[in-house]
């Protein structure tokens, strides 16, 4: 049986802004199996930020039900949702969030600073594994200005990946980069998925969405469509049969 990651039932969250109250999810219903690769899209103001807040355990719902690998997300304290933030989450963002006086692997380390149960040679060695399956660890020594930008975003998805994560949530993790390195990326995610990884993966652009095996559309709070994608590109191949004009940086 297909074990489910994320299992989202009539998911509510409502703001009061001064005497307004603001309904940004209007009760939302999916759930993601493990191993899938999904791709969240909405225009600003759907509520597709919110849920990115939710689904990462960042916020809770108004009324509904969160579970996350069978962990009801409602009904934690502060220090439990930042313990699965860190155990069963790998984020990784637009801006890549890396620190700028810290070498690559002392980045993709930052997860488990935290972990006294995990000593340092051993934080050391997991970052190298790390690095090395976004095929970075030549650059471990390096600091984030020394990398380009498709280089930043790989060494963003090794700190993702170092603690296992059950789930692997990007919040338009190629938003910052050119069309080829944009490419590059999805290769990488899709390379993750196809060794099992669980993606959840928020965009605004078609193009990116279609590497994914399955798109929800949201819109004002609703979803307006889930559907999977009968013809999933593959990122190396659209790398390939870019125009040698877009190979800028990589």
């Amino acid at each position: 049986m297909t074990k489910k990651i994320l299992d989202i039932q009539n998911l509510k969250r409502e703001f009061k802004m001064g005497e307004e109250i603001v309904r940004a999810l209007k009760g939302i219903s999916f759930s993601v199996d493990e191993g899938e690769f999904i791709t969240i899209m909405g225009a600003s103001g759907s509520g597709k930020t919110t849920l990115l807040n939710i689904l990462g355990c960042l916020d809770k719902p108004t009324e509904g039900v969160y579970l996350l690998d069978g962990v009801n997300i409602g009904k934690l304290s502060r220090n439990e949702l930042a313990k699965i933030r860190n155990e069963k989450i790998g984020f990784v963002f637009q801006s890549y969030n890396l620190l700028p006086r810290t070498s690559a692997i002392e980045n993709v380390e930052l997860p488990l600073l935290y972990n006294p149960a995990v000593s340092k040679s051993e934080r050391e060695k997991r970052a190298l594994v790390s690095l090395e399956a976004v095929k970075l660890s030549d650059r471990k020594d390096h600091l984030p200005n020394q990398m380009s930008g498709g280089q930043q975003q790989r060494v963003a998805i090794a700190r993702a990946l170092i603690n296992h994560p059950v789930m692997i949530l990007a919040d338009e993790a190629t938003g910052n980069l050119d069309t080829k390195t944009s490419y590059e990326i999805m290769a990488l995610i899709q390379e993750l998925n196809q060794q099992g990884k669980t993606i959840v993966f928020v965009t605004h652009e078609p193009d990116i969405a279609s590497f994914s095996s399955r798109t929800i559309t949201l819109r004002d709070g609703r979803i307006i469509r889930d559907a999977r994608n009968e013809n999933i590109r593959s990122a190396k191949k659209a790398l390939a049969e870019l125009p040698v004009s877009e190979e800028i940086e990589g």
